[in-house]
């Protein structure tokens, strides 16, 4: 189950040459992440008023092609890992009108406690829902592999 986001490329995500600042990437994979876990019924506020909170430990992003001023792009986001502590996410970029992908990143984020800043286990109010995406996933990724 991989969730898309569009966003439009404001003039200040961009450099003086009217071109995609790198460092914006990341923050549009959270706007994806963030979405992806909408979708399947998590919102950021109810994981920090029961106390997660969900930081990066490791980002990673390949940068193939350049975005730019007003480009609509397509955020995909999908899950790739879950533990009852950690969570992992790829991602791709793309520019909606001639589907290039501009980048293709990967995040991993941890379970923390709000309160201690410890990394916790999650509880199964949250897990349940991300394990049941996460089959979707698998289930997606096999089906496709067999198609080929």
């Amino acid at each position: 189950m991989s969730v898309t986001a569009e966003y439009r490329v404001n003039f200040y995500d961009t450099d003086a040459m009217a071109v995609v600042h790198h460092a914006n990437y990341i923050r549009w994979f959270e706007i994806g992440r963030v979405e992806y876990l909408r979708s399947i019924g998590i919102t950021l506020n109810d994981l920090m008023e029961d106390g997660f909170v969900f930081p990066i430990t490791d980002v990673q992003a390949k940068f193939l092609s350049p975005g730019y001023y007003d480009d609509d792009l397509l955020i995909e986001t999908t899950a790739v890992a879950l533990t009852r502590v950690k969570m992992v996410f790829d991602y791709r970029v793309l520019r909606k009108s001639d589907g290039t992908v501009l980048v293709k990143g990967h995040t991993q984020n941890v379970y923390t406690s709000r309160e201690t800043g410890h990394i916790t286990r999650l509880s199964d109010k949250y897990y349940n829902k991300l394990e049941k995406a996460m089959a979707a996933e698998m289930s997606e990724r096999e089906a496709r592999e067999n198609s080929n």
